[in-house]
């Protein structure tokens, strides 16, 4: 196995950072990959690759991102800039012969997600895409569950994604409320990690049927540069132009029925991420909040079953790189960690990554299906 690989990190806002402690705190959790070596970061914005690069360790910064892939001693590229660079970027670090960790949704379309992914396949390298739910252990303790029939055959299903960031109306007017440089808004942001978390736990989609809606029509143009989700009190308004919620009925090829929700601008609830699986002998739900919990059902009572709060502890995913015993809580910082992980076993063909582009495809497929289904006001299959 090679003993290290030489990264950098595209984009230093929120996620630029959490990528960036996730290489630093990797051999602090796990042995069986190379060392991560940050060498080079990169932003457009000033000062803040060079902030970057003094506290994370990065020998050296820039801020044209160009001039970052172009280096030799860079073997992997994390890539966390907005929605609308994914593909510009994702294809042409892979074209640099670099491998590719990047965030999801891949762009603005599953044309974008695919475009990404046959880059990776022509230059034959590896990727991994930011669906960090699937890392978490419970999350991989439930699917578990679900594949042992510990539950039954699966009948139905609710996945939930309801946030509130969006919901004051002063939030400024930044890209993500443009549809062409934020997408399908809420389906590319909240929604892509539902679609994901289906397939996941519950195998391929068959068909859906979706319905979505803007609530807030209308938001006030920033004065200045805006970081994550700032407000702009009192100035002009601009059109909203992309969704704020969307729900959909899925059918799955397995015959279960789901249904998939998604808003960014539900009061009182914040990072209200979750699901509730039922089969024909049990139920088993899990709350991103309660993140190492899950709520299980099992057996033969059908009737008044007995519902139990389970705490995930070392043999539930990677738990034990983290904590030592059940209930000891881990963080999103930590699901990352696991990512890079992937990431790096994969480049070095120990291991997979927890996501690829190839599942940002299959994600994207599903998000503009929700888009054909409101166009059209029916049913859209996604047999392949």
């Amino acid at each position: 196995m090679t003993d290290q690989i030489t990264v950098a990190v595209i984009g230093l806002g929120w996620m630029g950072a959490v990528h960036s402690r996730a290489y630093n705190r990797l051999t602090h959790h796990f042995d069986d990959c190379p060392r991560p070596v940050l060498v080079a970061v990169a932003d457009d914005a000033p000062g803040r690759a060079e902030a970057a690069a003094a506290r994370f360790g990065a020998r050296r910064h820039c801020l044209d991102w160009r001039d970052l892939i172009t280096d030799p001693d860079i073997d992997a590229v994390s890539v966390t800039v907005p929605n609308f660079l994914h593909r510009e970027i994702g294809c042409a670090v892979l074209e640099a012969g670099k491998h590719l960790w990047i965030e999801k949704p891949v762009g603005l379309s599953a044309a974008d997600a695919t475009a990404v992914a046959e880059a990776a396949a022509a230059h034959h390298l590896r990727t991994a895409v930011g669906f960090n739910y699937r890392a978490v252990p419970a999350v991989r303790a439930a699917r578990t569950l679900i594949a042992d029939g510990a539950i039954g055959d699966i009948t139905h299903a609710r996945i939930r994604l309801f946030s509130d960031y969006a919901a004051h109306p002063d939030g400024a007017l930044t890209w993500r409320y443009s549809r062409e440089l934020g997408g399908n808004g809420v389906l590319g942001d909240l929604a892509s990690h539902g679609a994901d978390l289906t397939r996941f736990l519950l195998g391929d989609i068959d068909a859906l049927i979706a319905d979505t809606a803007t609530f807030i029509a209308q938001r006030p143009e920033p004065s200045a540069a805006t970081t994550g989700h700032q407000l702009a009190t009192g100035g002009r308004l601009g059109p909203v132009e992309n969704e704020d919620y969307v729900s959909a009925q899925l059918r799955m090829a397995s015959g279960a029925r789901c249904v998939l929700e998604a808003s960014r601008v539900s009061v009182g609830e914040q990072n209200s991420y979750g699901f509730e699986i039922h089969g024909t002998r049990g139920r088993v739900a899990w709350d991103y909040r309660r993140m190492g919990e899950l709520q299980l059902a099992q057996g033969d009572h059908y009737t008044d079953a007995p519902v139990s709060d389970v705490h995930v502890g070392p043999g539930s995913g990677d738990y034990a790189a983290f904590q030592p015993g059940a209930a000891n809580p881990m963080s999103y910082d930590d699901l990352k960690v696991i990512e890079a992980r992937g990431f790096l076993r994969a480049i070095a063909g120990t291991g997979p990554a927890v996501a690829t582009v190839d599942d940002a495809v299959a994600s994207a497929k599903t998000l503009d299906a929700m888009t054909d289904s409101v166009a059209t006001g029916s049913w859209v299959s996604l047999r392949r």
